[in-house]
């Protein structure tokens, strides 16, 4: 065959009995297929990223979750290239059918996987399968269109051409996701416009090469389906979600936000206002008052001073900032919190600013959205006392917060009497880890007194205070009982008592290079929701 013409089979060799006799490839096929290659390439890493996101989101530990997400997506890929070499005839139509699939399975993937978790309960199984499944079908992609191609370029500027747009279609993707797609169309409406970016594809294929008449017809009346159904679904997902949410957390939901670190929901019954980011519960109205007050009031007393500049690292929500404006001293507050949308809410949301008393818009409290760890590297002020109040340490990214490289450059930003305040997880359900973080800041230099609170929404919950050798004895603490709905003067001893059942326990000191509390808390609460 001619290297400029392709028969209306699509496959090498002659064309099939009965077929139209070969015809010129247009001049435009080129580009065009090529650009498909772009498209291809984003979408297929962009459906990566999706599961890979939903999947830390609720089985935690993103580095795992994302690697095995890769590696199992990659895995699927030469499975899908292995099987190319089989589809000996109708290249186009299979490519055509393939890409609807992957439309589709690729479109639908995140609103699917949302549903598994909120309401079937399989989500692993549907997660590792869907993920084979895009493999498999990306995998198949590739190898015919380089067939496709094969017609009317030499097979080195080919491979060259395909490849170079393939890589650059995985960086676009790796670099719009996470600043563009996440946070301005949120993970569903995306994992469906690039399905229907694949369906468009598809439809475009057809009317690059000739093919015959009844054949044209059906491909680009199933191309026309699949995006009619995947642009209803566009429309629809927000409405989808909703319902899906509020089924799942049990409440209407008042207020939803998707930013680039993570889902914020609040939820409003006629009881209680609660917080979920990730799907997990941060705090509820009705009992975040024993949390809050335990955090802030003994690290206040055992400060031995009135505190007049503070730092709290988290605590987005502003409801520690809410206990530490109680005391008139405080000139200054400085609030470091990783996610803007957390801030913004609980300063700008009535529902949400009611709970803090508008604490995030006194003109006392300072907001920086950024990294605490990058913050206390470039630092140097100094503070009285450091309120430390971040999520467990289920993942990496939030264990290096835990880490005794990160309580050396906070003990560098307390003055020369200050001491700070760690919420540390559970002492019953996860007892290991939070005597890590103990062992932890006394690897740094820290003093350490424990305390802990029974919170009805959390079970038995953690505090450390953290300080240096002369830090005031737990039964010595005088606490001023004015405003508060928990904390009384006869009951802060017992804050510091530790019963046998979550006594201290040996535990490895929290590194940055090995992050060892990080397995062990995974481990630990794994146990309890076995």
């Amino acid at each position: 065959m001619p290297a400029t013409e392709v028969s209306s089979t699509g496959a090498e060799g002659a064309p099939a009995e009965g077929a139209p006799a070969a015809q010129p490839m247009p001049r435009l096929v080129h580009p065009a297929l090529l650009a498909s290659v772009f498209v291809i390439a984003t979408s297929g890493l962009v459906y990566e990223l999706i599961t890979g996101t939903l999947a830390s989101y609720v089985l935690g530990d993103s580095v795992t979750q994302f690697s095995f997400v890769i590696g199992l997506y990659l895995f699927a890929m030469g499975i899908g290239s292995y099987l190319s070499q089989y589809v000996e005839t109708r290249l186009l139509e299979r490519f055509v059918e393939i890409e609807l699939a992957l439309a589709l399975v690729g479109g639908l993937s995140a609103p699917m996987l949302f549903r598994a978790y909120t309401a079937l309960g399989a989500f692993r199984a549907l997660l590792y399968g869907l993920v084979l499944l895009i493999g498999v079908l990306v995998g198949l992609e590739i190898p015919l269109l380089i067939r496709l191609l094969n017609f009317s370029l030499d097979l080195k500027r080919l491979v060259a051409r395909v490849l170079t747009l393939d890589y650059i279609g995985a960086l676009a993707a790796s670099l719009l996701f996470p600043s563009l797609l996440l946070p301005r169309l949120g993970i569903h409406r995306t994992s469906l416009f690039f399905g229907l970016l694949n369906a468009a594809v598809a439809l475009t294929s057809t009317f690059l090469f000739p093919l015959e008449r009844a054949v044209v017809a059906r491909l680009r009346a199933l191309c026309l389906v699949v995006i009619a159904a995947l642009g209803v679904a566009f429309a629809l997902v927000s409405r989808f979600i909703e319902r899906s949410e509020a089924l799942y957390f049990g409440a209407p939901i008042v207020y939803a936000a998707q930013s680039p670190y993570q889902r914020l929901v609040i939820t409003k019954s006629p009881r209680t206002t609660r917080l979920f980011l990730n799907g997990n519960l941060q705090f509820s109205s009705d009992d975040e008052h024993r949390y809050h007050e335990v955090l802030v009031h003994p690290a206040v007393a055992a400060l031995g001073r009135d505190p007049r500049r503070a730092l709290i690292l988290g605590g987005g929500d502003g409801l520690a900032a809410r206990e530490l404006l109680r005391y008139p001293s405080v000139e200054q507050i400085l609030l470091v919190d990783l996610d803007a949308a957390v801030t913004t809410a609980f300063r700008d949301l009535p529902l949400a600013a009611d709970l803090n008393r508008g604490s995030l818009r006194d003109p006392r409290v300072v907001i920086r959205n950024e990294d605490a760890f990058k913050y206390l590297e470039e630092s140097t002020e100094s503070f009285d006392l450091a309120i430390v109040d971040f999520p467990d340490p289920g993942n990496y990214a939030v264990g290096k917060l835990y880490t005794d490289a990160f309580y050396h450059l906070l003990r560098q930003r307390l003055s020369m009497r200050g001491l700070a305040v760690i919420q540390a997880t559970s002492p019953q359900y996860a007892r290991e880890s939070f005597w890590c973080v103990v062992t932890t800041l006394e690897a740094a230099g820290f003093t350490t007194a424990p305390l802990h609170v029974y919170v009805p929404s959390f079970g038995e919950w953690g505090f450390i205070l953290a300080g240096g050798e002369g830090l005031t004895a737990p039964g010595a603490l005088r606490i001023d009982p004015a405003g508060l709905r928990f904390l009384d003067a006869s009951g802060v001893p017992e804050l510091f008592r530790f019963p046998r059942d979550i006594g201290r326990v040996e535990a490895p000191v929290n590194r940055l290079n090995d992050q060892k509390l990080v397995a062990v808390y995974t481990r630990e609460w794994a146990e309890w929701s076995r």
